[in-house]
């Protein structure tokens, strides 16, 4: 096993550590899950860059690197809508999209074709982390509540929007692999 794919292994053993901080009442619980979800964010660019610049890609990688991502984010989320931070539907919304879009993966490989993350896709990734660490970080109010309130929901909408943008991208241009 090469390093990108270790480390992508080690981002999702972070999950139950970041799920416990998240959830377990704890002094600055919240501050500590906000920092490991931030290094398992990190980690998932860091695999990326090594992978690609050490020519390190492998159908694994391609494969176990987006659902690491999945499963982190996902695990936030589900923290998240449990705290009330996140409102329930834009969850399911969200979750939608990722089903469609590995189901398209599933079909694509059928036909021997693994479809790789596409920019809109990295671009939602991005928007999801930092809506994660975002809504982690609201309670402490670092800023006037009213400001962290419309920071908020400006990072659920843009999420929001570009898992919408994203999932069409990608069943838009993988259509073919449904007919």
């Amino acid at each position: 096993m090469n390093l990108p794919n270790k480390i992508t292994l080690a981002r999702i053993l972070m999950i139950p550590l970041f799920v416990v901080l998240a959830l377990v009442p704890l002094p600055y619980g919240e501050v500590w899950a906000a920092l490991v979800f931030t290094i398992a964010a990190i980690s998932d660019a860091v695999d990326g860059k090594i992978a690609r610049g050490r020519g390190l890609i492998t159908n694994f990688g391609k494969f176990i690197d987006p659902l690491a991502d999945k499963m982190l984010v996902g695990a936030a989320m589900i923290c998240l809508v449990s705290m009330g931070q996140l409102p329930a539907w834009i969850f399911v919304i969200i979750l939608c999209r990722e089903f469609a879009v590995d189901g398209l993966r599933l079909l694509a490989v059928e036909k021997g074709v693994v479809i790789a993350a596409s920019n809109w896709g990295k671009l939602k990734t991005l928007f999801q982390m930092s809506m994660v660490v975002i809504l982690l970080l609201q309670p402490l109010a670092f800023w006037p509540q009213p400001f962290y309130n419309i920071l908020s929901w400006i990072a659920i909408i843009g999420a929001l929007l570009l898992t919408i943008i994203s999932g069409y991208d990608y069943l838009s241009k993988g259509w073919k692999f449904i007919k």
